[in-house]
């Protein structure tokens, strides 16, 4: 009876762990001016284009370099993309998809935080930021 139920113990400890989440956050990022590669997107768009490629190409390349920092990946959407709850989960696919192509380029998942987020509703174009992702390599 012991042994029955040591059993699944014991599986248990001979499978390979999970990677834990490393600590960090992406607050304050977007105020960063170092290390940001800006990935376009086409409007409504979830997935990054052909354009996209060079800058995907050059984070990856900063981020194998430099294996002990972190990546934020913001996505960005505009009001004009569908209102509050359409634009937010536009954002938010977008950062995933963006931190996917990082994860098959074969950065580490765990350096990577994917984060939506979206401006203010306002009649003012300006300070808008572009529809698309940041790539942020932190300090």
């Amino acid at each position: 009876m012991i042994i029955l139920l040591a059993l699944p113990l014991l599986l248990l400890a001979a499978t390979p762990a999970w990677a834990q989440p490393r600590e960090f956050n992406c607050v304050g990022a977007e105020q960063l001016e170092d290390d940001n590669f800006a990935i376009p997107f086409a409007a409504r768009a979830a997935t990054p284009g052909e354009e996209a490629r060079n800058a995907i190409a050059a984070a990856v390349e900063l981020a194998k370099r430099e294996e002990r920092r972190n990546i934020c990946v913001l996505g960005h959407a505009l009001a004009t993309e569908g209102g509050a709850q359409t634009g937010s989960r536009l954002a938010a696919r977008r950062a995933r998809a963006v931190a996917d192509a990082l994860s098959a380029a074969g950065i580490e998942r765990d350096r990577v935080r994917a984060e939506a987020r979206v401006v203010g509703f306002t009649r003012s174009t300006a300070a808008r930021p572009a529809r698309g992702a940041t790539i942020i390599i932190l300090p």
